[in-house]
């Protein structure tokens, strides 16, 4: 009974344990493209970034992509998308009944 509980408890640290690697693996390889964005959208909408959500990059064909949403400390919530060899974002309103 004993070994039944403590083999338990053993297969969920492993799962978390490799869980965590997976999410460590997820982390961006390119993380200044954030500091592209919040710069675009300073200086073309006046939005101070708050905080991004939905954060994805990605290789589409040969290029790499770069996506999120992000909320304006006023309030406003932007999508933003980016292939490269773009240099800017393509940056779209997000009203409530879009998003």
């Amino acid at each position: 009974m004993l070994h039944d509980k403590f083999s338990t408890l053993v297969a969920v640290v492993l799962l978390l344990c490799v869980t965590g690697a997976s999410a460590v693996l997820a982390q961006s390889t390119d993380p200044a493209w954030l500091d592209d964005l919040s710069e675009q959208l300073a200086s073309q909408l006046e939005c101070e970034a708050n905080y991004f959500v939905n954060i994805q990059e990605g290789q589409l064909g040969a290029s790499r992509y770069y996506e999120a949403r992000v909320q304006c400390l006023d309030g406003r919530l932007f999508d933003a998308t980016r292939t490269e060899p773009d240099r800017d974002f393509l940056i779209r309103p997000c009203g409530k009944a879009i998003c």
